[in-house]
């Protein structure tokens, strides 16, 4: 009686949640699984506004960012807008003490003074197709998984190849369910793209690492690109002959703001999710996986931060490797809080508890999956160490510059026996690689960030996964009172990798016998030792496990979706064009506390405190404020609204992506995730899960009022 309610109970629950916010749609299949459910909250365009195969349309606004952000074209121009923390990267490749982009904020206002970002990519989808059949041609569910993969790459090979040629397009398949169906994307990719605005990081970045992750939020998270193309159209490399792109399609601005219940959508390239996993695998991730992440990255920010606030120069060297290493601890502080709250692994045990049930109510089921979940439990329990030595190989042992510089470094020992023509190439692609790495380098904090990287692993990991060096400097620090110092002092003051001018006067006498000078540097051992510990004792085995768990990934969610044939199962995210859809909600984090579903610049100036650098309003943004001069972007209220939540499921990636209303107009840009939601890329609560958006109206404000940049505004459609 008792499995039975469970059962029902589930099953009550799972009907609810066919109706929530839940879930990142591939756009071509909207008409058939989702469109209805869009008009009934409110969208009032047609499926073929969303993607078209023959005409223009919203995809064709939507673009990869770089390597991991989404961006929307809003002009006829190519200019284009994603967030401020997608475009950090490049601000700061511009800035100097000189000239502090990253500070002072960056506004061209003429296009000859818009930037280039050599390296910079944005990537249009021209089409998506599903070629699951021809992928999984001559595979047969009683192959073993290493054939099946072998057969499997040899097909994408082909068809990807096949697809774009005699194009200048590229060609990406990319596995669904779970490797259960498969899509091929064509694109076309641009690699001309010039920062044009981006405000202070007062602005940009209001908040910090401290908001990171929180509402209510003030931040205003945008930057301004612009793609350009050659006279034909077609994608160059930076040159002044280039022309701005004419794009298929831009977004229209929306300056009518929104309120409670609108419809939102996000169009974007969520990263990653895994919706479905079994219980065992949530318990890893709750209970060992973030934990470690947590501590190693904590200590790390914690010598970064105080570095950062010592020197002004260290901020600009260290502010976005700070950035990214936030981003990631504070998520995982948040999923787990999360996940707890759900009982997250009882839920799943629950679920499993069902499955097993139909299981057993049916042979021919129960023969082909009735061992999956014990499969699941095995696994994850011999996987457990290997879990943890690659994430401490990950995160600690290469966690510091002067081991990864080192990393990189490993064309050095080609200086043996080298032609002098490959010496000089080998020393110019070194001399290239150190110019960018020093750029962003600090000695004294790197040492700190060693000494504290090396004692976690020494602490945290088996002895079986420390590289043999460790003996080594367990005889230099024998008799010393802090041994990760000592042993710090000792590699940092012999190595060339861990300073500037040993390594250039090392590359000046470079010859076919420096490779002697290479493997004997302590910082370059090891690096040599962490490698090896991976390559010989943790990658084979983890590899192992990873393609077993695949293999049965595949499986469960076949299993699944037989399982539950009505319920409207979306793909997890692996960083393709996806649509979600919702509307904008407040919500009650904790008992006695409701949070309203927007924000104003009141609460910018509300915490506007000149000793703490991420809460320094600027003196402009406040003169604007006491004089209400928001001009058209105010809100009917009067106020200038900043930012606005909904109920969208989104995840890393999805960043910069497009908030679109139900006219298909820009309304404002995904740039976060509320903390007590972070679980949602595991488990999602449509309580607790909000997506936080910039408001357009804010970001046209700081372009115009504040920047005076009022000719790319002239540039956009608003209405």
């Amino acid at each position: 009686m008792k499995k039975l309610l469970v059962l029902l109970v589930f099953k009550l629950l799972l009907i609810l949640t066919l109706f929530a916010d839940e879930g990142m749609w591939i756009p071509i299949l909207m008409q058939q699984y989702n469109f209805g459910d869009m008009q009934a909250k409110g969208f009032k365009l047609t499926a073929e506004d969303i993607y078209s195969v023959n005409n223009a349309s919203m995809k064709d606004a939507v673009v990869i960012f770089g390597g991991g952000c989404t961006g929307a074209i809003i002009s006829d121009e190519g200019l284009l807008i994603t967030n401020h923390h997608c475009g950090y990267g490049n601000i700061q490749k511009h800035s100097s003490l000189e000239h502090d982009y990253l500070t002072n904020g960056f506004w061209a206002m003429t296009r000859a003074e818009e930037l280039s970002n050599p390296g910079l990519k944005v990537t249009f989808l021209i089409s998506m197709k599903d070629v699951t059949d021809l992928v999984l041609k001559g595979v047969d569910d009683n192959m073993t998984v290493y054939k099946r993969t072998s057969i499997i790459e040899k097909n994408i090979e082909e068809i990807e190849s096949k697809a774009v040629d005699g194009t200048h397009y590229e060609a990406r398949i990319e596995s669904f369910y779970n490797g259960n169906q498969y899509f091929l994307f064509i694109n076309e990719v641009f690699t001309d793209v010039r920062l044009v605005g981006a405000p202070p990081s007062s602005i940009g970045k209001f908040g910090g690492d401290t908001d990171n992750w929180m509402w209510p939020r003030h931040t205003g998270d945008f930057s301004i690109f612009r793609v350009y193309c050659d006279k034909e159209g077609k994608p160059a490399d930076f040159s002044k002959d280039n022309v701005p792109l004419k794009p298929k399609r831009f977004f229209p601005v929306s300056i009518n703001g929104v309120k409670k219940g609108d419809f939102t959508m996000v169009f974007g390239y969520p990263g990653t999710t895994t919706e479905y996993l079994p219980s065992y695998a949530v318990e890893q991730i709750q209970n060992e996986s973030d934990p470690a992440r947590i501590l190693i990255r904590g200590k790390k920010l914690d010598i970064i931060n105080a570095a950062m606030n010592s020197d002004p120069l260290i901020r600009i060297q260290y502010s976005a490797k700070a950035a990214s290493v936030a981003n990631g601890w504070k998520k995982w502080i948040g999923e787990v809080r999360g996940l707890k709250r759900l009982n997250a692994i009882d839920v799943k045990r629950d679920f499993e508890n069902s499955f097993t049930a139909w299981l057993n109510s049916d042979k021919t089921m129960y023969e082909k999956y009735g061992d999956i979940l014990s499969q699941y439990e095995k696994i994850y329990k011999e996987l457990s160490s290997y879990n943890m030595a690659m994430i401490y190989i990950n995160e600690a042992a290469f966690g510091s510059d002067a081991v990864l510089l080192a990393l990189r470094m490993r064309g050095l020992e080609g200086s043996k026996d080298a032609s002098e023509e490959s010496l000089e190439w080998i020393k110019k692609d070194a001399q290239t690689k150190a110019d960018i790495h020093f750029k962003d380098y600090n000695e004294a904090t790197d040492k700190l960030i060693f000494a504290e990287m090396l004692r976690l692993y020494y602490e945290n990991v088996p002895k079986e996964f420390h590289p043999a060096f460790f003996e080594e400097l367990d005889k230099i620090s024998k008799k010393s009172t802090d041994k990760y110092l000592t042993i710090t002092d000792y590699c940092y003051s012999k190595s060339i990798f861990a300073n500037q001018e040993k390594f250039n006067t090392f590359l000046q006498t470079f010859s076919s016998k420096s490779y002697k000078k290479v493997v004997n540097d302590p910082l370059y051992v090891l690096m040599k030792g962490f490698l090896g510990v991976y390559q010989t004792k943790i990658m084979s085995p983890y590899d192992k496990f990873t393609m077993t768990l695949d293999s049965l990934d595949r499986v469960y969610m076949k299993a699944q979706m037989e399982y539950q044939p009505n319920r409207r199962f979306y793909p997890d995210a692996n960083f393709t064009l996806r649509i979600t859809y919702g509307q904008v909600d407040d919500y009650d984090p904790v008992d006695g506390v409701e949070y309203e579903y927007y924000t104003t610049l009141k609460g910018i100036i509300e915490k506007d405190n000149p000793d703490i650098y991420d809460y320094d309003v600027p003196d402009k943004l406040k003169e604007l404020y006491y004089a209400g001069d928001f001009g058209k972007y105010a809100d009917s209220d009067g106020t200038m609204h900043v930012a606005f939540i909904g109920t969208n499921h989104t995840t890393g990636g999805n960043s910069g992506s497009p908030v679109i209303n139900a006219n298909g107009e820009l309304i404002g840009l995904n740039f976060d995730r509320n903390w007590e939601g972070t679980m949602s890329d595991v488990m999602y609560d449509p309580d607790m899960c909000r997506n936080i958006t910039l408001d357009i109206r804010y970001a046209l404000f700081i372009i115009d009022k504040y920047a005076g940049a009022s000719h790319l505004i002239e540039e956009m459609e608003i209405r």
